[in-house]
């Protein structure tokens, strides 16, 4: 991948967006680059009401449910290995397309973490993901034990 980029659900919305053209038009796309998304969707509202999905631009489609919070809250969904471990495969099959589109609501905090990782994971520096923003460190801190892990892993076997 050659960027990671982190937006909110209407951001991440408009950067789809730029890739659409009418029929018969694909010169007046904005945006031409491959990508897949990894899409964080809130719990208790079921979601934000759209999915994204596969297309000529779009190469793959993660969609994750789970609230911005970081600890167990009673009627909210905590981040957890499970989703952790979706999280890595999705980054790994899809590495080669030219751009990682992560969202959450805000843009902030779940989706942040999930960047700053994407980016560490590829061998990149992710300091600018960790020190803007209001990154959920639960999230950040789940992925990467999940990651050593799989690592460990994979070096016994």
């Amino acid at each position: 991948m050659k960027r990671v980029i982190v937006k909110s659900v209407y951001d991440a919305f408009e950067y789809v967006m730029q890739h659409y053209y009418p029929a018969g038009f694909k010169e007046f796309a904005e945006k031409s680059d491959a990508y897949a998304v990894i899409s964080i969707q809130d719990t208790h509202t079921k979601g934000f009401g759209f999915t994204f999905s596969e297309n000529q631009f779009c190469k793959g489609v993660l969609t994750l449910y789970f609230d911005d919070i970081v600890k167990e809250v009673e009627g909210a969904v905590l981040f957890n290995e499970e989703m952790a471990e979706k999280i890595i495969a999705f980054i790994e099959e899809h590495k080669k397309e030219e751009t990682l589109l992560v969202h959450c609501y805000g843009g902030q905090s779940r989706s942040r973490a999930v960047g700053a990782f994407a980016v560490k994971m590829l061998g990149g520096d992710n300091s600018h993901y960790l020190k803007t923003g209001v990154p959920n460190m639960h999230v950040y801190d789940t992925l990467i034990k999940a990651y050593s892990e799989k690592r460990q892993k994979e070096t016994v076997v």
